[in-house]
């Protein structure tokens, strides 16, 4: 876990929401990730998703199901998925998310009838991990401080689409 907060202050310092994720396979990282979503421009840019992607990449297959798999904050519905496709057996992640956790918070994915069940262990380093989040988005709100947006506005990333 102490690698994936390491990915997370890297994502931080990139201007990305502060998230990190590593595979391991025994005591031997195979995989690692961060979110990338503002960089590579992509919805789909999340830590666990590069750091599946690596890992099926370094062991040559897609089925993880020797590996486990740390995060910073709890998967997204996108990521839980990908967790179950990959047959991973354990998600170890820090802190929770209220908005989209798909391991508790929300819903848990791993509990549905899927053909693979991965078991989930929240609260790992969880001050360490939050406190990150935390920092991100008070310095985000910030630096928006006295920014208003109205209804009028244009999504600078959607050319003729409001906000």
């Amino acid at each position: 876990m102490r690698r994936a907060l390491t990915l997370a202050e890297e994502a931080m310092s990139d201007g990305e929401v502060p998230v990190g994720c590593v595979i391991v396979h025994g005591e031997e990282i195979v995989g690692e990730g961060r979110n990338r979503r503002e960089r590579d421009r992509s919805a789909v840019a999340h830590a666990e998703i590069e750091a599946i992607a690596a890992a099926c990449r370094r062991l040559g297959g897609w089925r993880l199901f020797m590996c486990d798999l740390y995060v910073t904050l709890e998967p997204c519905p996108m990521c839980a998925g990908a967790v179950v496709n990959a047959r991973i057996p354990n998600v170890y992640f820090g802190a929770k998310d209220p908005k989209a956790g798909a391991c508790g918070s929300v819903f848990d994915l791993f509990s549905f009838p899927l053909n693979h069940r991965p078991a989930s262990f929240g609260g790992l380093l969880s001050e360490e991990c939050a406190g990150l989040l935390q920092t991100f988005f008070r310095s985000l709100r910030s630096s928006r401080q006295g920014t208003q947006i109205s209804e009028d506005s244009t999504c600078p990333h959607c050319p003729g689409r409001g906000i």
